[in-house]
Protein backbone atom coordinates (compact mmCIF):
# COMPACT_ATOMS: atom_id res chain seq x y z
CA UNK A 1 0.00 0.00 0.00
CA UNK A 2 1.66 3.37 -1.06
CA UNK A 3 0.27 4.99 2.42
CA UNK A 4 3.09 2.81 4.27
CA UNK A 5 6.20 4.22 4.99
CA UNK A 6 9.07 3.44 2.66
CA UNK A 7 12.74 2.53 4.33
CA UNK A 8 13.79 6.18 3.39
CA UNK A 9 10.71 7.44 5.53
CA UNK A 10 11.66 5.63 8.07
CA UNK A 11 15.35 6.40 8.68
CA UNK A 12 14.24 9.89 8.48
CA UNK A 13 11.33 9.22 11.29
CA UNK A 14 14.49 7.19 13.15
CA UNK A 15 16.27 10.09 13.11
CA UNK A 16 13.84 12.67 14.35
CA UNK A 17 13.13 9.72 17.33
CA UNK A 18 16.57 9.65 18.03
CA UNK A 19 16.86 13.58 18.64
CA UNK A 20 14.27 13.73 20.69
CA UNK A 21 15.35 10.94 22.77
CA UNK A 22 13.09 7.87 21.56
CA UNK A 23 14.62 4.82 21.33
CA UNK A 24 14.41 2.71 17.67
CA UNK A 25 14.41 -0.99 17.12
CA UNK A 26 17.47 -2.39 14.79
CA UNK A 27 17.50 -5.74 13.39
CA UNK A 28 20.12 -8.06 12.11
CA UNK A 29 18.27 -11.53 11.04
CA UNK A 30 17.35 -12.94 14.08
CA UNK A 31 19.10 -10.19 15.95
CA UNK A 32 17.49 -7.20 17.85
CA UNK A 33 18.40 -4.17 19.48
CA UNK A 34 16.93 -1.22 21.16
CA UNK A 35 19.42 1.60 20.07
CA UNK A 36 19.06 5.21 22.18
CA UNK A 37 21.49 8.51 21.41
CA UNK A 38 23.75 8.51 24.51
CA UNK A 39 23.23 12.44 23.73
CA UNK A 40 19.33 12.67 24.16
CA UNK A 41 19.78 9.60 26.84
CA UNK A 42 17.07 10.34 30.06
CA UNK A 43 17.29 8.74 33.59
CA UNK A 44 13.70 7.35 32.85
CA UNK A 45 14.94 5.93 29.68
CA UNK A 46 18.55 4.46 31.11
CA UNK A 47 16.42 2.81 33.81
CA UNK A 48 14.44 1.34 31.53
CA UNK A 49 17.06 -0.21 29.53
CA UNK A 50 19.00 -1.50 32.16
CA UNK A 51 15.78 -3.36 33.08
CA UNK A 52 15.89 -5.22 29.52
CA UNK A 53 18.78 -6.81 29.69
CA UNK A 54 22.71 -5.89 29.49
CA UNK A 55 23.67 -2.11 27.98
CA UNK A 56 26.21 -1.37 25.70
CA UNK A 57 27.65 1.48 24.28
CA UNK A 58 28.69 1.70 20.99
CA UNK A 59 31.86 4.38 20.47
CA UNK A 60 33.45 5.09 17.29
CA UNK A 61 37.24 3.73 17.00
CA UNK A 62 37.97 7.79 17.39
CA UNK A 63 36.63 8.22 20.63
CA UNK A 64 37.63 4.73 21.84
CA UNK A 65 41.31 5.60 21.41
CA UNK A 66 40.74 9.12 23.46
CA UNK A 67 39.11 6.55 26.01
CA UNK A 68 41.65 3.98 25.84
CA UNK A 69 39.21 1.65 25.43
CA UNK A 70 39.50 -1.52 22.84
CA UNK A 71 37.75 -1.50 19.41
CA UNK A 72 37.88 -5.03 18.84
CA UNK A 73 34.96 -4.23 16.05
CA UNK A 74 38.01 -2.16 13.82
CA UNK A 75 35.76 1.25 13.46
CA UNK A 76 33.40 0.39 16.44
CA UNK A 77 33.78 -0.14 20.04
CA UNK A 78 31.35 -2.06 22.24
CA UNK A 79 31.44 -0.97 25.55
CA UNK A 80 30.41 -3.00 28.20
CA UNK A 81 28.01 -0.42 31.07
CA UNK A 82 28.55 -1.79 34.88
CA UNK A 83 25.35 -2.37 36.57
CA UNK A 84 25.97 1.34 38.26
CA UNK A 85 26.69 3.23 35.60
CA UNK A 86 25.00 6.55 35.97
CA UNK A 87 23.62 9.00 33.36
CA UNK A 88 26.29 11.42 34.35
CA UNK A 89 28.89 8.88 33.84
CA UNK A 90 27.57 7.41 30.16
CA UNK A 91 27.47 10.84 28.88
CA UNK A 92 31.17 11.82 29.57
CA UNK A 93 31.74 8.91 28.09
CA UNK A 94 30.15 10.28 24.42
CA UNK A 95 31.04 14.17 24.88
CA UNK A 96 34.84 14.84 25.76
CA UNK A 97 34.18 18.24 26.67
CA UNK A 98 36.03 17.23 30.52
CA UNK A 99 37.98 14.81 29.27
CA UNK A 100 41.13 16.75 30.57
CA UNK A 101 39.69 17.57 33.69
CA UNK A 102 38.66 14.36 34.14
CA UNK A 103 40.74 11.80 32.42
CA UNK A 104 40.23 8.35 34.15
CA UNK A 105 36.77 6.94 33.08
CA UNK A 106 37.45 3.93 33.25
CA UNK A 107 38.52 1.08 33.48
CA UNK A 108 36.51 0.13 30.46
CA UNK A 109 35.81 -3.19 29.43
CA UNK A 110 34.81 -3.50 25.45
CA UNK A 111 32.96 -6.50 23.96
CA UNK A 112 34.67 -9.06 21.58
CA UNK A 113 32.29 -11.95 20.96
CA UNK A 114 29.35 -11.99 18.73
CA UNK A 115 28.34 -9.16 15.99
CA UNK A 116 28.76 -5.47 15.85
CA UNK A 117 26.60 -4.85 12.91
CA UNK A 118 23.74 -3.12 15.20
CA UNK A 119 25.91 -1.09 16.91
CA UNK A 120 27.88 -0.22 13.50
CA UNK A 121 24.65 1.08 12.12
CA UNK A 122 23.28 2.88 15.69
CA UNK A 123 26.63 5.13 15.20
CA UNK A 124 25.52 5.43 11.46
CA UNK A 125 22.52 6.95 12.63
CA UNK A 126 23.01 9.13 15.53
CA UNK A 127 25.81 11.01 13.26
CA UNK A 128 22.66 11.48 10.40
CA UNK A 129 21.48 12.83 12.94
CA UNK A 130 24.23 15.52 13.73
CA UNK A 131 24.21 14.33 17.09
CA UNK A 132 27.47 12.67 19.06
CA UNK A 133 28.41 9.36 17.55
CA UNK A 134 27.88 7.24 20.46
CA UNK A 135 24.33 5.26 20.90
CA UNK A 136 23.36 2.48 24.03
CA UNK A 137 21.77 -0.65 22.74
CA UNK A 138 20.45 -3.83 24.43
CA UNK A 139 19.43 -7.49 22.74
CA UNK A 140 15.61 -7.98 22.63
CA UNK A 141 13.97 -10.84 21.67
CA UNK A 142 11.20 -10.92 19.31
CA UNK A 143 12.39 -7.31 18.57
CA UNK A 144 9.67 -6.58 15.53
CA UNK A 145 6.83 -7.11 18.36
CA UNK A 146 8.05 -5.06 20.55
CA UNK A 147 8.69 -2.04 18.23
CA UNK A 148 5.54 -2.87 17.35
CA UNK A 149 3.58 -3.19 21.31
CA UNK A 150 5.82 0.12 21.99
CA UNK A 151 5.10 2.26 18.89
CA UNK A 152 8.53 2.58 18.28
CA UNK A 153 10.38 2.56 14.57
CA UNK A 154 11.54 -0.44 13.45
CA UNK A 155 15.02 -0.97 10.78
CA UNK A 156 16.32 -3.91 9.14
CA UNK A 157 19.66 -3.71 8.79
CA UNK A 158 19.85 -5.20 5.11
CA UNK A 159 17.32 -2.95 3.75
CA UNK A 160 18.90 0.36 6.00
CA UNK A 161 22.91 0.28 5.67
CA UNK A 162 22.50 0.53 1.76
CA UNK A 163 20.73 3.51 2.31
CA UNK A 164 22.56 4.79 4.45
CA UNK A 165 26.01 4.95 1.93
CA UNK A 166 24.47 6.29 -0.58
CA UNK A 167 24.20 9.96 -1.15
CA UNK A 168 19.84 10.72 -1.47
CA UNK A 169 18.46 12.01 -4.61
CA UNK A 170 18.19 15.22 -5.07
CA UNK A 171 15.40 17.41 -6.75
CA UNK A 172 14.82 20.54 -7.90
CA UNK A 173 11.92 22.22 -5.54
CA UNK A 174 12.31 25.91 -6.79
CA UNK A 175 14.21 28.43 -8.92
CA UNK A 176 13.72 32.12 -9.59
CA UNK A 177 15.76 35.52 -10.22
CA UNK A 178 17.86 36.84 -7.58
CA UNK A 179 20.00 39.93 -8.12
CA UNK A 180 23.09 40.13 -6.32
CA UNK A 181 25.76 42.12 -5.16
CA UNK A 182 28.14 40.54 -6.66
CA UNK A 183 25.78 40.31 -9.31
CA UNK A 184 22.99 41.22 -10.60
CA UNK A 185 22.22 38.68 -13.05
CA UNK A 186 22.06 35.82 -10.55
CA UNK A 187 19.37 32.74 -10.18
CA UNK A 188 18.80 30.34 -6.63
CA UNK A 189 17.95 26.80 -7.10
CA UNK A 190 16.73 24.77 -4.05
CA UNK A 191 17.48 21.04 -4.05
CA UNK A 192 15.56 18.62 -1.80
CA UNK A 193 16.73 15.22 -0.80
CA UNK A 194 14.38 12.26 -0.53
CA UNK A 195 15.73 11.06 2.47
CA UNK A 196 14.16 14.27 4.60
CA UNK A 197 17.59 16.02 5.28
CA UNK A 198 18.45 19.65 4.48
CA UNK A 199 18.02 21.38 1.41
CA UNK A 200 21.09 22.60 -0.67
CA UNK A 201 21.41 25.36 -3.06
CA UNK A 202 22.83 26.28 -6.69
CA UNK A 203 23.31 29.82 -7.05
CA UNK A 204 23.44 30.53 -10.48
CA UNK A 205 25.36 33.61 -11.79
CA UNK A 206 25.21 34.73 -15.51
CA UNK A 207 23.81 32.18 -18.29
CA UNK A 208 26.64 30.12 -18.00
CA UNK A 209 27.05 28.15 -21.63
CA UNK A 210 26.66 24.36 -20.84
CA UNK A 211 28.99 23.88 -23.29
CA UNK A 212 32.25 25.43 -21.56
CA UNK A 213 33.63 24.34 -18.51
CA UNK A 214 31.84 26.36 -15.88
CA UNK A 215 33.47 28.71 -13.23
CA UNK A 216 32.10 26.45 -10.23
CA UNK A 217 32.74 26.05 -6.30
CA UNK A 218 31.33 23.50 -3.77
CA UNK A 219 31.06 25.80 -0.39
CA UNK A 220 29.84 24.44 2.44
CA UNK A 221 27.68 26.29 4.60
CA UNK A 222 29.32 27.73 7.91
CA UNK A 223 27.13 29.91 9.57
CA UNK A 224 29.61 31.58 11.90
CA UNK A 225 32.12 32.27 8.77
CA UNK A 226 29.18 33.50 6.60
CA UNK A 227 26.66 34.79 8.63
CA UNK A 228 28.57 36.12 11.27
CA UNK A 229 32.00 36.83 9.87
CA UNK A 230 33.64 34.44 12.52
CA UNK A 231 37.79 34.86 12.12
CA UNK A 232 38.50 31.00 13.38
CA UNK A 233 37.85 30.08 9.60
CA UNK A 234 38.48 31.36 6.24
CA UNK A 235 34.89 30.28 5.23
CA UNK A 236 32.82 33.74 4.55
CA UNK A 237 36.35 35.40 2.51
CA UNK A 238 36.51 32.43 0.21
CA UNK A 239 31.46 32.57 -0.47
CA UNK A 240 32.26 36.42 -1.24
CA UNK A 241 35.90 35.58 -3.35
CA UNK A 242 33.68 33.01 -4.77
CA UNK A 243 30.75 34.98 -6.44
CA UNK A 244 33.00 38.02 -6.54
CA UNK A 245 35.11 36.46 -9.51
CA UNK A 246 31.81 34.98 -10.74
CA UNK A 247 30.44 38.11 -11.05
CA UNK A 248 33.45 39.61 -12.89
CA UNK A 249 33.90 36.88 -15.23
CA UNK A 250 29.91 37.01 -15.90
CA UNK A 251 29.33 33.62 -14.90
CA UNK A 252 29.27 30.57 -12.45
CA UNK A 253 27.53 28.32 -9.94
CA UNK A 254 28.10 28.36 -6.62
CA UNK A 255 26.91 25.33 -4.84
CA UNK A 256 25.95 25.70 -1.29
CA UNK A 257 25.82 22.51 0.80
CA UNK A 258 24.43 22.38 3.90
CA UNK A 259 27.09 20.07 5.66
CA UNK A 260 28.24 22.77 8.49
CA UNK A 261 31.21 21.69 10.45
CA UNK A 262 32.73 19.23 7.48
CA UNK A 263 29.34 17.47 7.92
CA UNK A 264 28.85 17.15 11.50
CA UNK A 265 26.33 19.65 12.32
CA UNK A 266 26.52 23.13 14.01
CA UNK A 267 26.48 22.07 17.35
CA UNK A 268 29.37 19.45 17.16
CA UNK A 269 30.81 21.94 15.50
CA UNK A 270 30.77 24.28 18.37
CA UNK A 271 31.86 21.39 20.85
CA UNK A 272 35.02 21.07 18.42
CA UNK A 273 35.30 24.83 18.80
CA UNK A 274 35.87 24.09 22.69
CA UNK A 275 38.08 21.44 22.63
CA UNK A 276 40.23 24.08 20.19
CA UNK A 277 39.88 26.25 23.08
CA UNK A 278 41.32 23.62 24.95
CA UNK A 279 44.61 22.92 22.50
CA UNK A 280 43.17 20.60 20.26
CA UNK A 281 43.50 21.71 16.42
CA UNK A 282 40.19 21.01 13.91
CA UNK A 283 41.46 17.49 13.53
CA UNK A 284 42.10 16.45 16.95
CA UNK A 285 38.87 18.11 17.98
CA UNK A 286 36.62 15.97 15.00
CA UNK A 287 38.73 12.41 16.75
CA UNK A 288 38.11 13.58 20.53
CA UNK A 289 34.32 14.28 19.93
CA UNK A 290 34.48 10.66 17.50
CA UNK A 291 34.66 11.74 14.30
CA UNK A 292 36.53 11.80 10.96
CA UNK A 293 38.27 14.39 9.95
CA UNK A 294 35.43 15.62 7.14
CA UNK A 295 32.60 14.11 7.25
CA UNK A 296 31.06 15.59 3.95
CA UNK A 297 29.48 14.24 1.34
CA UNK A 298 30.47 16.13 -2.17
CA UNK A 299 28.47 13.79 -4.41
CA UNK A 300 25.94 15.98 -3.67
CA UNK A 301 27.56 18.62 -6.17
CA UNK A 302 27.83 17.04 -8.36
CA UNK A 303 24.42 15.46 -8.61
CA UNK A 304 23.84 18.87 -8.63
CA UNK A 305 25.35 20.15 -10.96
CA UNK A 306 24.47 17.26 -13.17
CA UNK A 307 20.62 18.13 -12.41
CA UNK A 308 21.79 21.24 -14.04
CA UNK A 309 23.09 20.60 -17.42
CA UNK A 310 27.31 20.58 -16.36
CA UNK A 311 29.73 18.10 -16.61
CA UNK A 312 33.26 20.28 -16.98
CA UNK A 313 34.25 22.50 -14.56
CA UNK A 314 36.94 25.18 -13.27
CA UNK A 315 36.94 24.28 -9.39
CA UNK A 316 37.37 27.02 -7.00
CA UNK A 317 39.25 25.29 -4.55
CA UNK A 318 42.26 23.86 -2.46
CA UNK A 319 40.79 20.80 -1.48
CA UNK A 320 42.22 17.55 -3.73
CA UNK A 321 39.25 15.76 -2.33
CA UNK A 322 36.69 17.97 -3.83
CA UNK A 323 38.75 17.61 -7.45
CA UNK A 324 38.96 13.75 -6.64
CA UNK A 325 35.20 12.94 -6.17
CA UNK A 326 34.19 15.46 -8.97
CA UNK A 327 36.17 13.32 -11.49
CA UNK A 328 34.83 9.96 -10.11
CA UNK A 329 31.38 11.17 -10.19
CA UNK A 330 31.84 12.06 -13.80
CA UNK A 331 32.16 15.75 -13.58
CA UNK A 332 35.30 16.65 -15.39
CA UNK A 333 37.94 19.62 -13.80
CA UNK A 334 39.54 21.28 -16.22
CA UNK A 335 41.49 23.34 -13.69
CA UNK A 336 41.67 24.28 -10.05
CA UNK A 337 41.21 27.85 -10.10
CA UNK A 338 43.09 28.62 -6.34
CA UNK A 339 40.82 30.40 -3.72
CA UNK A 340 43.68 32.16 -0.99
CA UNK A 341 41.98 34.54 0.42
CA UNK A 342 41.15 35.36 4.21
CA UNK A 343 43.78 34.08 6.46
CA UNK A 344 44.44 36.34 9.95
CA UNK A 345 46.04 35.96 13.53
CA UNK A 346 43.14 34.19 14.61
CA UNK A 347 42.78 31.22 12.00
CA UNK A 348 46.57 31.03 11.05
CA UNK A 349 47.08 27.64 12.64
CA UNK A 350 43.50 26.32 11.90
CA UNK A 351 44.80 26.79 7.73
CA UNK A 352 47.96 25.61 8.73
CA UNK A 353 46.26 21.88 10.21
CA UNK A 354 44.23 21.91 6.77
CA UNK A 355 47.46 22.26 4.82
CA UNK A 356 49.45 19.80 6.60
CA UNK A 357 46.45 16.80 8.02
CA UNK A 358 43.99 17.66 5.12
CA UNK A 359 45.88 17.86 2.23
CA UNK A 360 44.74 21.34 1.36
CA UNK A 361 46.89 23.12 -1.52
CA UNK A 362 47.47 26.72 0.79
Amino acid sequence: MSLMPTMIELLARARVDLRMGLPVVLLDGDQAALAIAAECLAQDRLQDLQALGPVTLALTARRAETLKARAYDGDTARICLPEAATLGWIQALADPADDLSHPMKGPLISARDGSASLHRLAIALVKSARLLPAALLVPLVGGAQFAASHGLTLLPQAAAEPLMSHSSPLHAVAAARLPMQAAEAGRLHVFRPEDGAEEHYAIEVGRPDRSQPVLARLHSACFTGDVLGSLKCDCGPQLNAALAQMGAEGSGVLLYLNQEGRGIGLANKMRAYSLQDQGFDTVEANHRLGFEDDERDFRLGAAILKELGFDQVRLLTNNPKKIAMMEKTGITVTERVELKVGENAHNAQYLATKAAKSGHML
